[in-house]
């Protein structure tokens, strides 16, 4: 945690693990009430980076970065713009602190543009503009995973992975939920979307989509819930309102706590786990950290995989009768375990 010299910013670095390799995660740009809330914040995402790499198979750890942004009526002599190219360097500054135990990319408020800043400071950067030789904007495979995972869940419960017919329910139509709702609707499904910014309307109305309230979307008699935007929707009161037997979705930290896993299987509710379903993303740019450089057509095929990932989880929760939560962890602390067992009798 520094402070920074030019924007005068907490830019905070959590690292969770590297004993699969570096620890890769985003940066997320945010504002908080306090630095107490922006430590928790980082802390509690680097670990959820920890198991969606390991679930995915990735050689790779778990990292968060945040940048603690003021509000912006309240930043000084400083324009926005200024600010934001200022804090942007000075966590370029704390991630090369770091050594390369921690890689970053984009996240919530920041972009590929906002990457090719910040590697003005640092090497430790991933997810740049395909013009640099990155792979650009991750959400497209955000998308591309998340729809994969809707698939395998009404395989599970309808006994065939078409969309065609389906009621599809979407929280959220940012860079990742509208791709999202985009895609389902292209592949035959009956849209109910909701976001809090009004302006949303528009892709609502050229998708041909019913625009409804947040809680309608919760409470729908849909056949899929997908939660895209910020997490803890998933909580007592919420479960019990839930309307659809299957939720899948691209927000991290969905459930406000482990045990509503528990509560959604008790009442034969299919729910994908977030770390699982939404890892297209950190699957596309580990491909870029590859050798030989990025290529689409092999993130394309390796994003694809989470089909095969959650079925696995799925016949594994069945098996064992836990939840799917229960089930993807013990994938990802198992592989988190023989990483860190391998890398001791190295160091033996």
């Amino acid at each position: 945690m520094r402070r920074g010299r030019r924007s005068g910013c907490f830019t905070i670095v959590a690292v969770h693990s590297t004993a699969r390799g570096p620890a890769l995660g985003g940066c997320r740009l945010w504002h908080y009430d306090d630095s107490r809330a922006a430590v928790r914040d980082a802390l509690r995402l680097s670990r959820a980076m920890s198991f969606k790499s390991a679930v995915a198979g990735l050689p790779l750890g778990g990292g968060k970065g945040v940048i603690m942004a003021p509000d912006p009526a309240v930043a000084g002599v400083q324009s926005v713009r200024e600010w934001r190219t200022d804090a942007l360097l000075d966590f370029g500054d704390t991630v090369e602190a770091l050594g390369g135990s921690y890689v970053t990319a984009e996240d919530v408020g920041t972009s590929s543009r906002d990457m090719e800043t910040i590697a003005l400071s640092t090497s430790h950067v991933t997810g740049l503009s395909r013009r640099l030789g990155g792979s650009g904007d991750p959400s497209p495979w955000t998308a591309l995973g998340v729809q994969a995972a809707i698939g395998v869940c009404c395989e599970r419960v309808f006994a065939t992975p078409s969309l065609e017919s389906r009621t599809i329910a979407i929280s959220g139509l940012g860079n990742v939920g509208g791709r999202v709702a985009a895609a389902c609707a292209e592949a035959g499904a009956t849209l109910l979307v909701t976001d809090i910014d009004p302006r949303k309307r528009a892709l609502a109305e050229s998708l041909d989509a019913r625009w409804v309230e947040p809680d309608e979307a919760l409470s729908a008699p849909v056949d899929v819930f997908a939660p895209c935007a910020l997490g803890g929707l998933l909580d007592h009161e919420s479960v019990e309102r839930l309307g659809a037997p299957i939720v899948a979705g691209a927000a991290n930290n969905q459930l406000a706590g482990d045990e509503i896993a528990d509560l959604l299987a008790e009442r034969g509710v299919l729910w994908a786990p977030d770390f699982v379903a939404n890892a297209g993303g950190i699957i596309n740019i580990s491909v870029e950290l590859e050798e030989g450089g990025y290529d689409p057509r092999r993130a394309g095929e390796r994003v694809r995989g989470i089909a095969s990932t959650l079925e696995r989880i799925f016949d594994e929760a069945d098996a064992r009768a836990v939840s799917p939560l229960d089930a993807a962890m013990v994938l990802a602390r198992a592989r988190l375990a023989e990483a860190e067992a391998e890398a001791e009798a190295e160091a033996g």
